[in-house]
Formats: structure tokens, C-alpha cells, sequence
């Protein structure tokens, strides 16, 4: 077997990693190159692999640093299977169209530039209707679901709690009689306890893991006093009669903010502090906004809490003067309006979309406060604000930047070095060498260090475009239990298992959050619980399954 590592080698952006085995050539993720000028032409470049020769692709999930190059992937001859779960399809139905649209609104500006100096005019990377087009090929596949992909090839899904529908994949690779061996690839990895999403899952063993780093340089504080920081931001913002403007990620960060202050809000409330339940809070991104439906589509992805809040009838994305925005027309108008407010708005990096838009309004009060919620990658916009340039470009106008700039890093959905560290830890069986990815070199370099000095394993740094061969591993007598050898009564099992999917799966699908107004509420909310503890059930069923497969029984 042989890994080539294309992308998020030294930098945080561009996840692209190529496997062949004697005779398959796949791929894990095809994310786009975000952050300076130079990184961003990345992209344009040609793949160093034939897309026409890749049998398929598995996807981690749907931010567009892992999946925002699938529609060039496709436009330039991919016709394979794209798998990833379900919840990732369903983002990446509205994500990668959004990024679509994006591709040609830049490509328009640019080529604007490039006609006045006389440049050649070039084509979008994608257009929105090819972005639309590669979503046929996507294949959904459940958590804890472990298929084969061809006779050389098993895989499986696990939750890697980072966004809705991230995972941590696992991969069986046999290439000759006898041998096989596991690859871990971590995706981006969670963090522990936070709201919404289940905790990553804990792996057992792997021979070779690759593992993200993009914290592997820092310590998170913990998430609530980041969330008690936002509200004296926010009310001291206010008593100046400034707004405070939320850099946001579409998917999870604009859902994990939403959330906290959905709690603070309904606290507020019983207290009776009207001074902070006057202040409005705007979410104002129609990609966020379809995301959030997204969300109240897949509570089979959410932690107990969250079912909890669910069931008792408190929609957790939802509060008392959150207002969604869509069109345009209301985007202007936040910015028109004098009153104080909160708007959190896409993208989480400020490379593009509205807000862009409420930074080039804001940035230059100093009555205002910019929050930075997540990751900002080298060379981008937010990147520049937060290490604190003092004058920045944004839509061809010098913006003094005067308003109060603030990092709450513990709204982070990454793992930090220490969350990256216990999850290795937690596996039973370790693996032989860990290839270290997706981070700044800083990042990767202590990631490494520590696992190293902690865990006694081999780490390796991937260079950009470096190709490694790792060989098979015997299997041993008593260990992994091969497909082919499965006995009938687990394969009666997995069989009725998969029965019950496809007749609740469908209706489960369907049944969207508050949908149906002419249904009783009550009844409607009883029957998505009782579909919620019907899933519970198969993927209990599922791990029960695998684990007496594990020990031979």
C-alpha cells in the first residue's frame, strides 16, 4: 500500500490524501486551499493523480477545506462512488453549491482585474450548477457501519464529534492472502463535552494512524468561560452603543454560539434582566440558516443533552430575539440600522460572503466589538484582524481597524494538543507510526514531540506531494475475523439490522423539525423520539455485533 499526502501537509487547509493497493486507487477527502494569495492558486493547480483513474473517494465531512475541490475532482473526469454519512451529504448539498456560486462571483471580480491589465481571462474553479451535478455521486453510509468497498477495501464511519456528520475513518486494507492492515484517519478530531455533538469515539487499534493537529500548539479554556466571556462582551458592546460581529462558520460554530446563548437567554429570562433580552441577536448567512434545518433534520447525530432539550419542547437553535436572515435586502439593512445588535454571519474566515460586508461597517468604530469564534488560516482576512493589522483592505477600501478585537478560542471544534493526546492514549492497541497532519508547522512540530516523548511511537511530518509505502500485516490466528468468514447467524443479523434501516430510515428523514403544521405537535414529537430510540438500538446492536466479531464468539 502506498499513501500520497496532497494536501494539509504543514499548513491547516487542502486535505487530499491518495491510496493505491495492487488494484485500487482511492481517495480520503479533496478539501480546497484557503489563506494567502499563494495558497489559494493551489487550487488551480493541476492533481497529481488522474482523476479518471480513482476508483472512489471517503469523505471525513463537509467543511470545504476537506470537500471543496470534489466538483473539480469530478469536472475533470472522476466518475466513483463518493462516500461519506448522511448528515455530510446533506451539508454538502448546500455547502459545496454555496462554494459554487462564490467560485464564479471571485472568478468575475478577478477577471475584471485581469481584463484591465490585459491578463488572459480564466475560467471558475466550478460553477454552482457543476458544484450541484457532483451530489449525485455521493453515497451516504450510517456511523458504526462497516462495509466493503471492493475485496481489497472495508470501511467504516465513526463519530469524530467536530461538526454534524464528521467522522473518523477506519480502513481494512488486504493486498495479499493473509495480510491486511488498518489505517486510521482522525479527520478533524473534537473536543470532549461540548454541546450538541456526541464526543469523538475512541478507537481500539490501528497499525497506522494519521492524525490531524490543527491545536496541536495550545491549550483550549474551557468552553464556558469563553461562553461567559461573549456575554460581558456583548453587554459591554451594547452600553456603548457598538454591535458585536461574529466571524462564523456556517456549520457547527454559528450552531455551537447559537446554542450557548439559547441557555443564557432562557436564564436571563427567569431573572427578568430585560437590559439583555433587548439586545437582538442576527444570524445572518442563508448558508448558516440552511445549515441550522440541516441540524434539526439529523438528532440522531446529537448528544443526550440536546436530545433532552428536544424532547421536553426547547428547540437548543432557537431563543427569545434570535432573528434569521436570507435575502439581501436585510443583510443592508443591519447595517443602516442604529441599533445595537449581534450578527454572526459566514465565513468563519472572512474570505468571502456578507461578512465582509458588516466588518467593512463595523471595524472602523471603536464603539464596536469583532469576536473570532474558530480557526483563521494563514494569509486570510480574519487571520490579519486577529493578530492585529490596523488597516486592511476590504472590497478595494482602506478600513481602519478600531473596533475591539476578541479570540474565544474555546468555542473551537478542534481538539487541542491535549484532547489530541488522550484520544491516542485511549487506544488499546497502539499504532506502529503516526503520520501528523493538517496543522501549521509550529503545531505539528509539538503534536509530534509529545507523542513521541508521551506515547514511544514513531511520528512522521508528510512533505507536500510524499509518496510512502507501508506493507501488510499478517493477520493473526484469533484476531480480526474476515468478512468471508463470517458465520451464518451474524450474517442473518446484519441482514435484519439492515431491514429495519431502510423501512425507518426514509420516514425519519422526512419528519423535519416543526414540519407539518397541520400535525399535531405532540404526536409528531413522540414519534421522532421513538425513531431516535429505535436508532439507539441498531447502532447498540452494531457495536454489539462488532465487538463479539473482535473476539471470535
Amino acid at each position: 500500500m502506498k499513501i500520497s499526502f496532497l494536501g494539509a501537509t504543514k499548513i491547516v487547509t487542502g486535505s487530499n490524501f491518495l491510496v493505491e493497493t495492487k488494484n485500487t486507487k482511492f481517495l480520503i477527502d479533496c478539501g480546497m486551499f484557503q489563506g494567502s494569495k499563494s495558497i489559494n492558486r493551489m487550487n488551480y493547480e493541476p492533481f497529481r493523480f488522474n482523476p479518471k483513474e480513482i476508483d472512489f473517494m471517503v469523505l471525513s465531512h463537509a467543511h470545504i477545506d476537506h470537500s471543496g475541490r470534489v466538483p473539480k475532482l469530478i469536472k475533470e473526469g472522476f466518475k466513483g462512488d463518493i462516500y461519506s454519512t448522511k448528515a455530510t451529504v446533506d451539508l454538502c448539498s448546500i455547502m459545496l453549491p454555496d462554494s459554487g456560486h462564490i467560485q464564479e462571483m471571485e472568478n468575475e471580480w478577478d477577471n475584471r482585474k485581469r481584463r484591465r491589465s490585459g491578463e488572459k481571462l480564466r475560467e471558475p474553479l466550478y460553477t454552482l450548477k457543476e458544484a450541484e451535478e457532483s451530489l449525485r455521486y455521493f453515497k451516504p453510509v450510517l456511523y458504526d457501519q462497516k462495509i466493503e468497498l471492493n475485496e481489497e477495501v472495508t470501511l467504516r464511519f465513526r463519530d469524530a464529534g467536530h461538526i454534524l456528520g464528521s467522522s473518523i475513518i477506519e480502513l481494512w486494507i488486504k493486498e495479499e492472502e493473509g495480510k491486511e492492515t488498518k489505517l486510521v484517519f482522525s479527520g478533524d478530531l473534537g473536543r470532549r463535552d461540548r454541546p450538541i455533538l456526541k464526543d469523538p469515539y475512541l478507537i481500539d487499534e490501528a497499525d497506522y494512524l494519521i492524525v490531524e493537529s490543527t491545536y496541536g500548539n495550545k491549550l483550549h479554556h474551557p468552553s464556558e468561560d469563553d461562553t461567559k466571556e461573549l456575554i460581558s462582551i456583548i453587554n459591554t458592546t451594547v452600553k456603548r452603543g457598538g454591535n458585536v460581529v461574529i466571524p462564523s462558520f456556517a456549520v457547527e460554530r454559528a450552531q455551537d454560539i447559537i446554542y450557548e446563548l439559547n441557555k443564557y437567554y432562557t436564564a436571563y429570562i427567569k431573572t427578568e434582566d430585560q437590559d439583555f433580552l433587548n439586545v437582538p441577536v442576527y444570524v445572518d448567512s442563508p448558508l448558516t440558516v440552511s445549515a441550522t434545518e440541516i441540524f434539526l433534520r439529523n438528532p440522531d447525530c446529537f448528544d443526550e443533552d440536546t436530545l433532552n432539550l428536544i424532547n421536553i419542547g426547547n428547540n437548543p437553535l432557537d431563543f427569545y430575539n434570535l432573528k434569521y436572515t436570507r435575502t439581501v435586502e436585510e443583510s443592508r439593512q443591519l447595517n443602516i440600522s442604529k441599533e445595537s445588535k449581534v450578527i454572526i454571519s459566514a465565513s468563519g474566515m472572512c474570505t468571502a460572503g456578507r461578512i465582509k460586508h458588516h466588518l467593512k461597517h463595523n471595524l472602523w468604530r471603536k464603539e464596536s466589538s469583532i469576536v473570532f469564534v474558530g480557526y483563521q488560516a494563514k494569509g486570510t482576512l480574519g487571520r490579519r484582524i486577529k493578530e492585529g493589522e490596523k488597516v486592511v483592505k476590504i472590497f478595494g477600501e482602506e478600513i481602519q481597524v478600531n473596533a475591539e478585537i476578541c479570540s474565544l478560542e474555546g468555542f473551537s471544534g478542534h481538539a487541542d494538543r491535549e484532547g489530541i493526546i488522550q484520544w491516542i492514549k485511549s487506544f488499546k492497541n497502539k499504532p506502529k507510526k503516526i503520520f501528523v497532519v493538517h496543522g501549521e508547522e509550529d503545531a505539528i512540530e509539538e503534536v509530534s514531540k509529545k507523542i513521541k516523548e508521551e506515547l514511544n511511537i514513531i511520528t512522521h511530518i508528510p512533505e507536500l506531494g510524499e509518496s510512502l509505502s507501508i506493507e501488510g500485516e499478517s493477520v493473526l490466528p484469533g484476531g480480526r475475523l474476515e468478512i468471508d468468514r463470517r458465520s451464518k447467524e451474524f450474517r442473518e443479523i446484519e441482514e435484519n439490522i439492515e431491514k429495519v434501516k431502510s423501512i425507518f430510515l426514509p420516514t425519519f428523514q422526512r419528519l423535519e423539525y416543526g414540519a407539518n403544521s397541520g400535525t399535531n405537535s405532540e404526536k409528531l414529537n413522540n414519534i421522532k423520539n421513538k425513531l431516535i430510540e429505535i436508532q439507539k438500538d441498531i447502532l447498540d446492536l452494531n457495536m454489539l455485533l462488532a465487538d463479539s466479531k473482535k473476539r471470535g464468539k
